[in-house]
This record gives structure tokens, sequence and C-alpha cells, in this order.
């Protein structure tokens, strides 16, 4: 079910309680302790936990992870996290024509939404003619969607009650993956789209925000939304309507109730689940040891995916626009942060094997790739790949090679200015907390004084991609098979361009905002590799795509932890995937005792 990445941000639609996440565990409580205690004993329930409250309950406008959406929505397809294919969701078939430009889906018979009404191919022609399709709606799946050079969208219309038809300008070999994106509710959403603001703007972005009702929030995933308590947990009840049977055709999910504790650090999640009150977490390598001795004792398992499919990395604000007359990045800085050799020097600067050693514990390895290791379109080391293995004496040539100097061992500029800057991240995430508190003290032997500072997620993302008023920041992408999920990260247009961010539609414009040459050629190739249907030449383009990150860093890449959750023993027909987590397939999951 897999779509677009996000800030953290899993998008693909597979729920995952990830460590590289503003949320990095899942957990429980309530207004009233006791009465929900007493309540839930009753209740055949999943508790976990997150770091920060929901910022929308509107999926176009979403732009984090996790989020509520891959337990409420569904898509035509999704991926399987296990075997890497896509298989049908609320599309029971599919044909292709010879020319592979014409897909014709056929809807299962008597799908519902959460309020009882059908869903058909009306609600699936307005999901994607009148919300992804639409640029008054600022989505970043229309990203994902848009085909080749001419950066054409599909055309869809509706065949019939059960079938709709999507049509591309040129073959897509990613066509089918980008389906598995939420279909919306045409009853309850259109008249917001239709009716517009006094500015002209449909109310559609105002509509489905954290104050609706949940009762409000049609759906038509496994679960429903049942209550949201601001700073205290989201709660999750079983959609009476999900289409999904058992073998014996008795209804899915099998789980009532999930519950979602928001919970201030991911210390607090460890000590929630040590004394029983969650049901998972997921297990940071600071973690790992302790949890390990106490798998027999406190009745859980610690499930172990390998390697991560996301990613972690700095990255410099590149953008050299400027709002209402003043520059976004201070233009002394601005220097800095576009010379290339000053961001490789900060890349050979950062230790990533004491990263390992002692913030992962061991357990992590080094990251070099925006694609993730699991993708057959990885490219390695061993293949070409470039690498920046610690080495000071390395990073200075090259800043004294970009005009740098040194004075009384700080790095100062050609004109004398002394080198400095805010390095931020989202509070609460003791990992990346500790990885920003080396990457402090690895600059500072260079010379450069990084001021470190965590904030609040909301606050950090909106700086991200709203004010842009940031120099350096420490954040994450979702990963997966397709390299193209990450097209709204590589075209300069895209939503998640954050390097060197174009406002969205409905922000204030910026003006003088530059593509250099290598993000243009990248996105270039990002075309070339989605219009490609060779996995073999699909490989030698995006393998040339890595070859130009590696060289211009957007991204500084860190340390690719290893996927680990705990879950308790109790939960029946768990398979565990890096990909996709513990809970992908909750659907199935039932409880034993």
């Amino acid at each position: 079910m897999k779509s677009f990445r996000k800030i953290f941000l899993a998008i693909k639609y597979f729920w995952l309680p990830i460590i590289l996440t503003s949320a990095t565990a899942l957990t429980l409580t309530a207004c009233n302790p006791t009465n929900f205690k007493s309540a839930a004993a009753q209740t055949p329930q999943l508790v976990t936990a997150i770091l920060s409250d929901p910022k929308t309950f509107n999926y176009p406008l979403s732009q984090e992870s996790p989020n509520v959406f891959p337990l409420i929505f569904e898509g035509l397809t999704s991926e399987n996290p296990v075997t890497g294919k896509i298989e049908p969701s609320l599309a029971e078939s599919w044909e292709i024509s010879d020319d592979k430009l014409r897909f014709v889906f056929t809807l299962r018979k008597e799908l519902k939404w959460s309020d009882g009404e059908p869903l058909t191919a009306d609600d699936v022609v307005f999901t994607f003619n009148q919300i992804y399709l639409n640029e008054a709606i600022p989505a970043d799946a229309r990203d994902v969607l848009r085909i080749g050079a001419s950066r054409a969208l599909p055309k869809v219309r509706k065949i019939d009650a059960q079938r709709i038809e999507f049509t591309t300008p040129e073959p897509f070999a990613p066509f089918l993956g980008t389906l598995g994106l939420p279909i919306l509710p045409a009853h309850t959403l259109e008249p917001f789209i239709k009716t517009k603001d006094q500015e002209g703007k449909p109310i559609f972005l105002s509509k489905w925000g954290v104050d609706t009702p949940p009762d409000q929030i049609i759906v038509n995933g496994p679960y429903k939304l049942e209550r949201y308590d601001t700073s205290q947990r989201v709660v999750f009840r079983r959609n009476p309507y999900y289409w999904r049977k058992g073998p014996k055709g008795e209804p899915q999910p099998y789980i009532e109730r999930i519950v979602w504790q928001i919970v201030e650090s991911t210390d607090t999640s460890l000590l929630q689940f040590r004394s029983g009150g969650l049901d998972t977490v997921g297990v940071s390598p600071d973690y790992f040891s302790l949890l390990k001795v106490q798998e027999k004792q406190g009745n859980f398992k610690i499930f172990n995916g390998g390697p991560a499919t996301g990613t972690t990395f700095i990255l410099f604000n590149l953008n050299k626009g400027k709002r209402d007359g003043k520059p976004l990045v201070d233009p002394i800085k601005s220097r800095w942060f576009n010379t290339v050799e000053f961001r490789q020097a900060v890349a050979y600067a950062i230790d990533r094997q004491t990263m390992i050693n002692n913030t992962f514990r061991g357990l992590g390895k080094p990251q070099n790739s925006p694609i993730s290791v699991q993708s057959p379109y990885y490219l390695s080391p061993e293949e070409g790949l470039k690498v920046y293995n610690y080495n000071i004496e390395k990073a200075k040539e090259l800043l004294l090679k970009a005009g740098f100097k040194y004075n009384n061992n700080q790095l100062i500029d050609a004109q004398g200015n002394r080198v400095r800057f805010s390095l931020l991240t989202n509070a609460g995430n003791k990992i990346r907390e500790a990885i920003g508190s080396q990457i402090k003290q690895d600059l500072s032997k260079i010379g450069i004084q990084v001021d470190f500072t965590p904030l609040a997620w909301n606050t950090y993302t909106d700086k991200l991609s709203n004010s842009l008023d940031w120099e350096v920041s420490m954040l994450g992408l979702t990963g997966g098979l397709e390299p193209n999920d990450g097209a709204n990260v590589w075209s300069p247009e895209g939503g998640l361009h954050m390097f060197n961010q174009k406002p969205q539609a409905g922000q204030k414009p910026v003006q003088g905002w530059e593509v250099a040459p290598w993000e243009a050629e990248i996105a270039k190739l990002y075309i070339q590799g989605a219009r490609e249907l060779d996995p073999a030449k699909r490989k030698e383009i995006y393998a040339e795509t890595q070859k130009i990150t590696q060289e211009n860093l957007p991204f500084i890449y860190l340390v690719n932890a290893l996927s680990m959750s705990a879950v308790r023993n109790r939960f029946e027909g768990i398979q565990y995937s890096a990909l996709g987590g513990a809970f992908w397939n909750i659907h199935e999951i039932k409880i034993t005792n």
C-alpha cells in the first residue's frame, strides 16, 4: 500500500512503529485511567504510543509519519512488505493493455464506507480527479503520479459502478504501486471541494482537521476513529463495514480497538512497556540489551527485520530565495551551504562508526544512499557508490580548498566570518538527540560551532515545510522498494524537496528560487527511471541518481538502524518485516489470551 515518502514520514500505507519516525513506539492512557482500563479489560485491544499529536485527519494534507491513515484508509492496490508484490486491495482485479497505457480496475462487490454508504467507482474518480490531480489541493500524491518529462497526470474515468479506467501518456513502471493511495468518500468530501472560501480556495483545505468529531471522519480501512483526546491518546474502533473476511467468512479485523497513547519521550514509552502498560514498543539500539534479557519474564518477543528501510540524515538549507525581500537563509551562511566542498567536508567530519558503536550499540550500518538497501535498485559501495568515511584531514583539506581558513582552531570563511550554524531536530527522539550531540562534537574538531536545538515536532515541521526558516536539520524519510516513491523528494517542485523547498500551493511566494544543474539532472533521471520498464535498465538509471546525490550531498546520510520491535506474545499472526513492521497485516492478527 505504498505510495510516496513522508517526513519520518511512513507513507507507505503500512502502519509502522519504526524508530526513525517522529514517534518511535506505540501505547495507552485515558482521561479517567481507572474507567478506561476497566473497559479495556473487556475489549480485545492493542495499546501503543506516539510522541506527538496528529496534525490532521485530512490525508492529502498530511506530511508526517506515523499517521492515522494506514489504519483507516485503503487504496485500489497494496504492496506486500514480505514479498514486495503488488496485491489487490479495494480493487479485486485489473487489466493492462498491451501498450501499457491503459489500466482497468474492477472494484470488489458490496464495498461500503464506515457509515454504511456504498463505495463505488464514483469515489475512485472523485478521489483522483478532484483531490490528487486537482492543482488547488496541495497533495504530495500528485508528485508521484506525474509522468514523463511533461509531468503529465493520468486520466481517470468511470466505466460503470464497479470499473474505473486509468490512462497514462506513456509507460510508467511504478503505476500499480501508486494506486495504493487512499480512496476517499465522495458523498462526504465533494461538497467541501466545490465550496470555496473568501480567497477562492476549496474549504476542503480546512476540513477534517484534528478538531473534527471522529464520527464525521468517514473511512474504508480496518478501523475508524473513535476518539481523540489532545496530548493524551487517539483511539480506533473496528470498522464494521470493512471488506476483508477470515477463512471461515468471519469479519476482520479481529482486534476490536487500537489505542495510541501520546507520550513525551521514547524513555516514557519504554517504561510503560516494561510495566505492562503497552503491548508493543519500537526497540531502539539503546533499549535492546535491556529488553532482550527480559523477553521471557515480560512475555514478549523482539522481532528483528534487519536494516530498516528508512534513512536518517542532515541537510543544509540550500534555498537562495527571498520572502518579502528578506533572504530565507543568511547570505553568508548560504554561501557556505551551497559550496559542495563544504558539505563534503562536513560528511567526512562525522564519525559514523563511533555513532554506530555508541548511540546504536553496534546495531546499525552506515547509510550511503537515499534508496533502501532492500530495493533491487540500491547501489552499494562495492558497486561504485561514493562513501564518506571519517577523515578529519580530508575534511580540512576540502575546506581550505574552498577558501576557508583557521584562526586559533576556529573555522572562518574568506571574509573572516566565524563558521557557526544551528542544527534542528525533533525533541523526544533520544537517538536523534544523541546523534545531534555527537555531530556538534565532531564538527567542533574542524572548527565549526554547531548550536544543536531539538524542537517540538509541530514547530519543527512548520519550519521545514512552511516558514522555511532553518539552517541545518536532521530528520528522516521512510523507504521502500520502489525509487519513484521518492519522486516528491527529488523533483524540484516536489513537496518534500526539503533542501531547496519551493513554496507549495497556498504558501507565501519566494523570490529568486534557483535549481542547481545537479538537482535538475536527478529529477530528469527519476523521470527516465519511471518510464523504463526493463528492471536492469532501471537499475542503471537509479544507480546514476545515487552517484549524483552522494557527490553533491543534498542529504548527508548517517546510520541505518536495525528494524526491531518488541511485541507481547499474546498476538498471533505477526509476519514481521523491516518494510512493514509488526502490524502491517493488522486485519488478520488475533489476541490469544
